[in-house]
């Protein structure tokens, strides 16, 4: 940092004028709201993106359930209440610590139909033809959730609660109704009048073709049809019965190529999940197709440099971690995709050695050079994820997705839930950028059965004793890994507290395009001009995922609620064992 820098250098007024509005601001940086920062501590903990789904926790935990039971009536419930990106027509990851220590990775990603093809959104000149990997049914990658779901309450679920009663809750939202609050209304509305004219989607989400108000009652009969067919038949009414001959009816109707046989062919994985080291602390989180990989590339890379004795968001501890993050990105894009159908040099990326040679390209006070490329991206919180704690030591980080905001757009007859556009996650063709701006390689390229690259990183912290404590994940499209990246530094580099690590502003850079995204207000003034000076390009980005958390010292659990989803609960309660 220079010393004794006006806070009004030109480019802090430019920098403030762009980001006008978000948060409070001071000369040195952005402030927010800090009423939060001492949650209620309890035995047990849920923190999801909506109030009416962590009350569906909570009422299971209260009720004798455990975090797995709890997750997947969440899993269920988000799916009425969040709509834009809570889902049964998409697909996640979910990342356990079981009371006995045991850790598992669950996998239920969307997979590319069996008759995809490398080629399938590039015209006959073999360019890619704009909105066909985003929009409307041949966007859509066989669904996940349900098959997910299942399989974890099935395999990791008390035993306690049936199939009928842990689908109950979210069966009650859709029939029932609840009311739709402010942020909420927005998203829909903003759905409604700017993209969607699909009359099913209107049908649901509309007053006869006009917006739903804030505080208007939002009633969903086929969601509610559908959660009461998988609540009667299990997952084979959504891969063998009538939920899947909707879709694929709809989809033949309209373009797409999804079939039977995709259904009735999807398969969970059940695997070791990965972990890495970071300064004593085990880190428990997703591997490919999965953001892990690149959360653990960063954290070995910074792990080299003293991040606590730095300043806080000086322009050296950004730039220490601006670089991890370049790195980072730059091998996702050039080896990572599915370890089934690619092989993938994790050993490699990941270890130490690697890591040193890292360190050694990072030039001091100066940005690592890169040629300018600017395609363009979009804003990318349309995932959710949601954290879950036990009484008995169970915890559970679930991050499911429809890709964007209200995935492919469509809804089939009947059905009720949108269905995802996560084939945009492939690499369309080598050297086009998707959605989100990531230019990957040939690793990711399409091919039937393969699951696309994934940026969602569920991850679980244990402290040098093997206790638990941190559970995380975020919605945030490629900005996920870099988001859990700053909170795991937050509490251990910095030692803040879980609220503060998470509610902290953020910054993200993946080299392509060449710009670092911060949070309005989020890089102190002096910080800002030292960056650009030090090469980067600082812009403002307003959409960023929510980190719904769960913080954990003894058999104390805290949930974490993540400002930047307003509607969205974390509550901690005590549970009385008989």
């Amino acid at each position: 940092m220079l010393a004794g820098r006006s806070p009004y250098h030109p480019l802090v007024h430019v920098y403030r004028f762009m980001s006008w509005g978000i948060c409070k601001s001071t000369a040195a940086g952005c402030q927010y709201d800090d009423n939060l920062s001492s949650p209620k501590v309890g035995q047990a903990a849920v923190a999801t993106s909506h109030h009416e789904a962590t009350q569906v926790g909570i009422d299971i935990l209260s009720e004798g359930g455990n975090a797995i039971d709890a997750a997947v009536a969440v899993g269920y419930a988000l799916a009425v209440v969040h709509p834009c990106c809570g889902n049964l027509g998409g697909g996640g990851f979910m990342t356990l610590r079981l009371s006995d220590k045991t850790t598992r990775f669950i996998n239920f990603r969307e997979t590319a139909p069996l008759a995809a093809a490398e080629t399938l959104y590039q015209d006959s000149e073999g360019k890619v033809v704009e909105g066909l990997s985003t929009d409307g049914y041949l966007a859509v990658a066989t669904p996940g959730t349900v098959a997910g779901l299942e399989y974890a309450r099935e395999k990791y679920g008390s035993g306690n609660f049936t199939r009928e009663e842990l689908i109950s809750p979210a069966q009650s939202l859709a029939e029932e109704g609840f009311t739709l609050s402010e942020p909420g209304q927005k998203l829909l509305s903003r759905e409604m009048s700017e993209t969607n004219k699909d009359s099913e989607v209107s049908a649901i989400f509309t007053k006869q073709g006009e917006p739903l108000n804030p505080g208007d009652r939002l009633v969903q009969k086929d969601l509610a049809q559908t959660l009461a067919l998988i609540a009667s038949e299990g997952s084979s009414a959504f891969y063998n019965g009538k939920i899947a001959e909707r879709i694929v009816t709809d989809s033949q109707e309209n373009g797409g190529i999804l079939t039977m046989r995709d259904f009735a062919t999807y398969q969970v994985q059940d695997t070791e999940p990965l972990n890495c080291d970071y300064r004593g602390f085990t880190i428990v989180t997703a591997p490919p197709p999965g953001g892990g990989s690149v959360l653990c590339q960063m954290l070995n890379v910074v792990e080299g440099y003293p991040i606590g004795e730095s300043e806080y968001q000086s322009a050296q501890h950004l730039h220490w971690m601006l670089s991890a993050m370049l790195f980072a990105y730059r091998d996702r894009n050039l080896y990572f995709g599915d370890p089934d159908f690619s092989d993938i040099p994790l050993d490699r990326i990941l270890s130490d050695k690697y890591a040193e040679e890292l360190r050694t390209q990072v030039p001091r006070g100066k940005a690592v050079k890169l040629e300018d490329n600017f395609p363009k991206t979009r804003e990318g919180a349309n995932t959710t994820h949601f954290s879950i704690v036990d009484g008995e030591g169970n915890a559970v980080a679930v991050t499911y997705t429809i890709n964007t905001l209200f995935g492919s757009g469509i809804i089939a007859p009947e059905t009720g839930f949108f269905l995802n556009n996560e084939m945009d996650d492939f690499t369309a063709k080598v050297g086009e950028a998707n959605s989100y701006g990531l230019v990957q390689s040939e690793a990711n390229r399409i091919e039937p059965g393969k699951r696309p690259l994934s940026s969602m990183t569920p991850t679980i912290l244990m402290d040098a004793n093997d206790n638990l404590y941190f559970v995380t994940g975020s919605p945030g499209g490629p900005t996920i890994p870099t988001t859990v990246f700053q909170i795991i530094t937050n509490l251990i580099d910095f030692e803040l507290s879980p609220y503060s690590a998470v509610n902290q502003p953020r910054i993200h850079y993946q080299g392509v395009p060449n710009i670092v995204l911060s949070e309005p207000f989020g890089v102190p003034g002096d910080s800002f001009v030292d960056l650009w000076e030090y090469g980067y390009k600082v812009s403002p980005f307003i959409n960023w995922g929510a980190a719904m958390s769960t913080g954990h010292q003894g058999k104390e659990s805290q949930a974490v609620k993540d400002f930047r989803r307003v509607q969205g609960e974390a509550t901690s309660i005590d549970l009385t064992s008989e």
